[in-house]
């Protein structure tokens, strides 16, 4: 049952503050969201907990500003922001803690197929076939899937009616992506054959 955010009692414009310090309790409110969430938080969720007419843009600007130099920052991705640890400290956070379930670890085919399923969506197994010139196994498909970076697409058109493959939300926040039109240049992919001739490409 979704929860009625109305029902929360939360003292957001802070009247009683001074200016700096109403602002400065804003930051760490946000602070606090996005640590606590697992997922992007779009604006009008983090709108929730600051004044009403007040820049959630300026204050995730101020919360940046705050995190310089520190291990984590604030990430923009999936059309809201997100707490990420900066990757200059992934090999640290490996040798020390149990996060190994969180590491995706793709083979490089991996990331060309992912890619390929990316820039062509959605696509059948035909058409990355069509695309590397060798059939892609149902294991790399399933190891995909099983990180939550594809999902199952609509039915292709062509007899048999086969499953087609695309990406995911998590696809996006994994590779630190707003939406598909985010992607590398589409050339670069090409000129690394990963991008090849194919079905058009369908943004999201």
């Amino acid at each position: 049952m979704a929860k009625d955010h109305a029902d929360i009692d939360l003292d957001r414009e802070l009247e009683d503050l001074p200016t700096d310090l109403r602002w400065r309790e804003w930051i760490r409110r946000i602070e606090a969201v996005l640590f606590a969430s697992a997922s992007p938080v779009p604006r009008e969720g983090l709108a929730r907990v600051v004044g009403q007419g007040v820049s959630v843009d300026l204050l995730i600007d101020g919360l940046m500003a705050d995190l310089e130099g520190r291990s984590f920052e604030v990430a923009s991705v999936v059309g809201g922001w997100m707490l990420r640890t900066r990757s200059a400290y992934a090999p640290a956070i490996k040798a020390a803690a149990d996060v190994d379930d969180q590491y995706l670890d793709l083979r490089e085919f991996d990331v060309a197929v992912l890619a390929a399923i990316a820039y062509h969506q959605p696509i059948t197994r035909d058409g990355l076939k069509d695309i590397f010139g060798k059939e892609i196994s149902r294991d790399l498909i399933g190891r995909l899937h099983a990180r939550g970076l594809i999902g199952t697409g609509p039915r292709s058109p062509r007899r048999g009616a086969p499953y087609t493959y695309v990406t995911t939300e998590q696809f996006l926040v994994a590779f630190d992506l707003e939406t598909l039109q985010d992607l590398p240049d589409r050339e670069q992919l090409e000129d690394a054959g990963v991008a090849g001739e194919g079905p058009q490409v369908v943004f999201g």
